[in-house]
């Protein structure tokens, strides 16, 4: 294990020329280092004019510097994407199956580096942050048994001499476009599942904190994905509007915003493409006139104020059956206890 998260700092180092994963790695932006793309299975430096800080939220310290992909860099990965297809959608599934059985191995011998990159970058704690690992591995680990859900169906006879069969088969080229609150879990949500049922990825981390993605793909191409599978571009609107436009590209994901992802979802429906929206949520919590107090009031205090509220999953509203005076107290003292600090501490 302690080989292996050598080998990934090593690599971070390389894809973000980082000497460690401290969030003072680069106090000044003039002396931060620069984010790679990947694509066609090498880390590259963008030739972009055009870039942005990454920051850590707790100190404010520039972590790195992004690159706003340019439109011959996103038309290159997404070429390697389509190049990469045939021979990938070619490759038996048991093949595609155990890499991702070798890549959520390397994801939990890094469980920690993995965290502390989610941590310096987006801000939660550093347990949460191995929770955001933890629930994207288990995407990873559902890859692994994917072969049942690939299997089609066969009907015989539907009429005279007429049986009637589907086969469910690979879209081809497919893109993810992702949030800044799950740097982690929410790229796993995408790829694994997608290159394991034989397609090729282009993924678009979220510009404020890419870390984590970079790792993993490194990780991923450790575990034996092909060069050109799995491709990363950085940027902003436009190149989410490339990723929404290109010809090629036959199926986006998006998990974030309500506006986002309405636009989203109609911009790639026009262009002809499958789409899915995870979008915003509100959630609210009953509280029934028997709850138990202590536990409750942990209960609430960790979904209300957990992460800063920054998941879908928060609650933003809670309903007290037969009245809020006996809660009243004890959930201003339990917001009185929380203290906002770095992630790391």
């Amino acid at each position: 294990m302690q080989r292996s998260q050598q080998t990934l700092a090593l690599a971070y180092a390389r894809v973000l020329h980082l000497k460690r994963f401290s969030s003072s790695a680069a106090a000044a932006s003039a002396d931060a280092p620069t984010v790679k793309l990947l694509i066609n299975g090498e880390f590259k430096d963008s030739s972009t004019d055009s870039w942005i800080n990454v920051t850590n939220p707790a100190t404010q310290d520039v972590v790195s510097r992004l690159p706003l992909t340019t439109v011959a860099e996103f038309k290159a990965a997404v070429q390697a994407a389509k190049d990469a297809f045939p021979a990938w959608r070619a490759t038996p599934v048991p093949t595609r199956q155990r890499v991702m059985l070798k890549f959520q191995e390397l994801i939990r011998q890094n469980w920690d580096e993995l965290a502390k990159s989610v941590t310096t970058e987006q801000g939660k704690t550093f347990q949460d942050a191995k929770g955001d690992v933890f629930r994207g591995l288990e995407v990873v680990e559902a890859a692994c048994g994917i072969a049942p859900l690939l299997m089609g169906e066969t009907v015989e006879n539907v009429a005279g001499g007429i049986d009637c069969y589907s086969l469910r088969q690979p879209l081809g080229v497919c893109a993810g476009i992702c949030p800044f609150n799950f740097p982690a879990m929410v790229p796993l949500w995408m790829y694994p599942l997608a290159v394991t049922a034989g397609n090729t990825f282009v993924l678009k981390p979220s510009e404020k904190d890419p870390g984590a993605s970079l790792m993993l793909a490194d990780l991923a191409m450790q575990a034996g994905l092909p060069r050109g599978v799995l491709n990363i571009v950085h940027g902003t609107h436009d190149v989410v509007n490339n990723i929404l436009d290109h010809p090629d590209i036959a199926a986006v994901s998006f998990v974030g915003g309500d506006a986002a992802g309405r636009y989203i979802y109609g911009r790639a429906a026009a262009n002809g493409k499958r789409v899915q929206c995870n979008l915003g949520a509100k959630n609210h919590a009953v509280v029934l006139p028997d709850a138990d107090v202590d536990s409750t009031v942990k209960a609430l205090t960790g979904a209300s104020f957990g992460a800063a509220g920054q998941r879908c999953m928060a609650i933003s509203a809670v309903v007290f059956v037969g009245g809020f005076e006996r809660w009243r107290e004890p959930m201003l003292e339990a917001a009185k206890s929380l203290k906002v600090r770095q992630g790391n501490r």
